[in-house]
């Protein structure tokens, strides 16, 4: 059994941790911490978790994590978990962060993406990027991992079995994200007031979004060397879920048995990855409406007629795989359980 603390506990991805560590069979939670909300109790905040837990929030302090804690999330807005994750990693714990304050590894990127030099250069090349599905035995002997962004994890799993297999011209990778409000975060501003939010399909950033540097670091791993990425999301009426359409252009003639191969080959035994590719029934395409509460990506193409294009679909609950989910699939693989454990309830439908 592991101990384990949220450290940032009130907003979606710190009580989607909860709702998943709550029943994990190997997981105790023991600490939740939220100075907004300290010494209230969890349900008033997560009610879906009442009847679940009585647990209160409690204020930030290092001793009473470190002696309470074999293993913490960090999931605490940008910049802030550089604050805390120093002091963290000094006492020994095996530290799960979720923010973007450890995904990069060059420095000079957090510059050009966030608009600050990283106080602590030196950590980042210490944290596994944690995308379980690339990085499995590296994140199996990890005490510090940082987890992928949501658009980012949901893009790079699409994208990585053509990179590695050179099956795309990497100089031209476009991708198309959608993305629901809960992505946005807790804390309400006047782009995600509902009166705002409802029925729009709403570009943002759409060029140099931040999560392009997690992509091309990851990618450009891939292929063995820099790669341009161009992505551009969008913010669309729905709470949960994320939907990348990747444009992406073969550097060779392609077959579809080819591209299924490629596929197969680069997952074979990934629990939380499903190719949909379905002549039949409404949803015979990746569709985020699907995994809503779920730790799958799914993952289908189409190749254009003639074979000068192949369009790769990618779907993901962004709570989830795109965030708590990836995180507890990480944490499991970190302790040495079952890497499924704790996660295999199906998608909820309709959602």
């Amino acid at each position: 059994m592991v101990r384990v603390g949220v450290i940032g506990a009130s907003g979606y991805t710190g009580g989607e941790l909860l709702r998943l560590l709550l029943l994990h069979e190997e997981a105790e939670v023991t600490i939740a911490t939220s100075r907004q909300y300290a010494e209230e109790y969890v349900y008033r905040i997560h009610s879906n978790l009442r009847g679940y837990t009585d647990l209160q929030f409690s204020d930030w302090n290092l001793d009473e994590v470190t002696s309470k804690c074999d293993l913490v999330f960090t999931s605490l807005p940008h910049g802030a978990s550089m604050k805390v994750i120093p002091s963290l990693v000094n006492t020994g714990l095996k530290i799960v962060d979720l923010s973007a304050d450890y995904r990069l590894k060059d420095s000079a990127d957090y510059l050009k993406y966030y608009g600050y030099e990283h106080p602590n250069p030196d950590l980042l090349k210490k944290f596994v990027f944690g995308i379980p599905e690339l990085r499995k035995d590296e994140i199996r002997g990890a005490r510090l991992v940082s987890c992928p962004g949501c658009m980012a994890v949901t893009s790079i799993l699409a994208l990585a079995p053509l990179v590695k297999n050179k099956l795309i011209d990497t100089s031209h990778i476009v991708v198309d994200a959608k993305i629901g409000s809960s992505g946005a975060g807790v804390k309400p501003t006047i782009a995600t007031h509902h009166s705002e939010r409802f029925s729009v399909v709403r570009p943002y950033k759409p060029v140099s979004h931040r999560h392009t540097a997690e992509i091309k670091q990851e990618l450009g791993k891939l292929a063995g060397s820099k790669i341009p990425i161009y992505m551009s999301p969008h913010a669309v009426n729905m709470v949960r879920g994320i939907l990348c359409t990747c444009h992406t252009f073969p550097s060779k003639p392609l077959t579809v048995p080819e591209i299924w191969k490629a596929y197969r080959g680069f997952y074979p035994e990934e629990p939380f990855i499903r190719f949909v590719r379905d002549k039949r029934g409404l949803y015979g395409y990746p569709d985020p409406k699907v995994v809503v509460g779920s730790n799958f990506c799914d993952i289908g193409f189409e190749l254009e007629d003639d074979a000068s294009r192949l369009v790769v679909m990618s779907a993901t609950d962004n709570l989830m795989k795109g965030a708590s989910g990836t995180a507890v699939q990480n944490m499991n693989l970190m302790m040495g359980f079952n890497e499924r454990m704790g996660l295999e309830a199906p998608a909820l439908h309709p959602a």
